[in-house]
């Protein structure tokens, strides 16, 4: 897990670091094999302290983000967003139902007798 973090117009601490490090250990969990971080962490004109997480993956990409008025406070906020947007995705993905299947048998059998009587339509056609 490759972790990076951008602050603008904010002061860039070790403790912030720490926090993002620690709320993005969370996220190894969900995931096998590497993936990427991204947090960017800036205010905005009204003084709202704003994150943004990004996750990386070979096949996924995932984003949210958060304000509110402490900065630690939206750290928490915008890993919760990520967290539930990947588990509902998991869940959906280990979930059976959720999956596309190959068509019932009874569709199976009716789309053959379908093609058969287009089949022997031509043949008949062709005599």
């Amino acid at each position: 897990m490759k972790i990076v973090s951008t602050f603008k117009q904010l002061e860039h601490t070790p403790a912030l670091d720490e926090k993002i490090n620690s709320k993005s250990q969370k996220l190894k969990k969900y995931f096998e094999g590497n993936f990427e971080v991204h947090w960017t962490c800036y205010v905005r004109d009204d003084g709202a302290q704003c994150a943004e997480i990004k996750l990386l993956g070979p096949s996924f990409e995932y984003h949210a983000a958060a304000h509110s008025e402490k900065l630690y406070k939206t750290l928490d906020l915008a890993i919760n967003k990520i967290e539930k947007q990947v588990h509902k995705k998991k869940d959906k993905w280990r979930n059976p139902i959720s999956h596309k299947h190959a068509p019932s048998v009874k569709d199976h059998q009716v789309a053959m007798s379908e093609q058969d009587e287009a089949y022997w339509e031509d043949k008949k056609e062709a005599i």
